[in-house]
């Protein structure tokens, strides 16, 4: 897998052994240290927003993001009564905008959420019981590898049919694969380490040791990162709605707005562009933030 595979080893081994049983004095440095980082502080404020403009959005988008008019076609950005203009059907751009970002959040931040949960459990099983178990997940895993990101999510959502609900099951099988590769990795650092084989020693069972000691050391980093993979399924999600194979019209969403408004491209590229600098602009903020998380985490640095 290309995109959505980066880093996995980097990712796996960004949790040194001084991570594991964390206190809560160390999760007290880590907040401390992200309150220091400006540009993740700006990053989650900015994401923040854009969550709770998608909440909001029926009482803060000024117009019906459904409603156009042929007459008012493609109005430039400043227009009176269009702010960022209108499409190609004379809808206003700054409520489809607001609109839009519920989809794109969804489409962005669910399909990361279920592969979390997925691959997290995977790996772990995978991780804490090695041999043929390891051997049965992995194995089975790998072979997702044979394909890039792009290349399967829109084989699986062409597979499946158009539509929001088989575009997030597409983008979770994307997912699953990398996230179940770094817990697999973590879970068998932390299977190795004393305190672990203390607790198998003392008689508690497998059941317990994984929810006392090896869940809350391994899902920080593996958490760490997915966080990573968000920007990568915002630009996923928009790329599959392009297609035609995620949102259907009329329905507001980022990847199918910049669809609909690629034949005006050369009439009002500004208009045109906004999708797309949405888009742009969610996708660099997960960045950072993944970032910003990521070095607050290594206790080394």
């Amino acid at each position: 897998m290309s995109a959505a595979a980066v880093d996995v080893r980097e990712a796996a081994s960004a949790a040194p052994a001084a991570q594991f049983a964390p206190t809560q004095g160390y999760w007290r440095s880590v907040f401390s240290r992200l309150m220091r980082d400006k540009v993740t502080v700006i990053c989650a404020l900015v994401i923040l927003a854009l969550i709770l403009m998608a909440v909001f959005a029926p009482w803060i988008a000024p117009e019906d993001p459904l409603k156009g008019s042929v007459m008012k076609r493609l109005r430039p950005i400043g227009s009176e009564g269009y702010p960022l203009g209108s499409d190609e059907l004379g809808r206003d751009m700054l409520s489809r905008l607001i609109f839009g970002a519920r989809l794109s959040l969804v489409m962005g931040i669910v399909p990361v959420l279920c592969a979390l949960g997925i691959g997290g459990l995977l790996g772990i099983t995978a991780g804490f019981h090695g041999g043929r178990v390891n051997t049965a997940i992995m194995r089975t895993v790998d072979v997702f590898y044979a394909f890039p990101s792009v290349l399967l999510a829109v084989a699986i959502s062409g597979a499946l049919g158009a539509g929001i609900t088989n575009a997030i099951l597409s983008l979770t099988i994307v997912f699953i694969p990398p996230i179940a590769r770094v817990a697999e990795s973590v879970t068998t650092q932390v299977r190795a380490l004393d305190y672990v084989e203390a607790a198998r020693a003392s008689g508690a069972g497998n059941f317990t040791i994984i929810r006392v000691h090896i869940l809350g050391n391994v899902m920080g980093p593996v958490f760490v990162y997915a966080t990573s993979l968000l920007s990568v399924c915002m630009i996923l999600a928009a790329g599959l709605s392009f297609l035609g194979l995620g949102t259907k019209p009329p329905l507001p969403e980022w990847g199918l707005m910049l669809n609909t408004l690629r034949t005006a491209i050369f009439q009002n590229p500004w208009v045109a562009a906004l999708p797309g600098l949405m888009i742009f602009l969610v996708s660099f903020c997960f960045n950072l933030l993944s970032d910003g998380v990521r070095s607050a985490m290594d206790v080394t640095r």
